[in-house]
C-alpha cells in the first residue's frame, strides 16, 4: 500500500495539536487525545496522521461508487 502525503502537525503550547492536510486543518486533538496522539507519531507519522484524522484511501472508492448499492 502506498505512503499517506502532505500531512502535518503543530503541538501548541495549551497541548492542543492540529493537524493539516496539504495545508487545511484535518483535525484538532485535545487532552488526552492529543497525547496519544504525541506518543504514537514517532512510529511513522504521515500514517499515523492519516489514521488519526481518517483522511486516508482505501483503494476501492472507485469500485464502491459503480456498485449497484450506491447509484442514485
Amino acid at each position: 500500500m502506498g505512503t499517506a502525503q502532505g500531512f502535518a502537525y503543530a503541538a501548541r503550547s495549551d497541548g492542543t495539536v492540529v493537524i493539516t492536510h496539504h495545508g487545511r486543518v484535518a483535525g484538532t486533538l485535545r487532552g488526552g487525545r492529543a497525547a496519544e496522539f504525541l506518543a504514537e507519531i514517532d512510529d511513522d507519522p504521515q500514517l499515523v496522521m492519516a489514521r488519526w484524522t481518517g483522511n486516508y484511501r482505501r483503494g476501492n472508492e472507485r469500485t464502491a461508487r459503480r456498485h449497484p448499492r450506491n447509484r442514485g
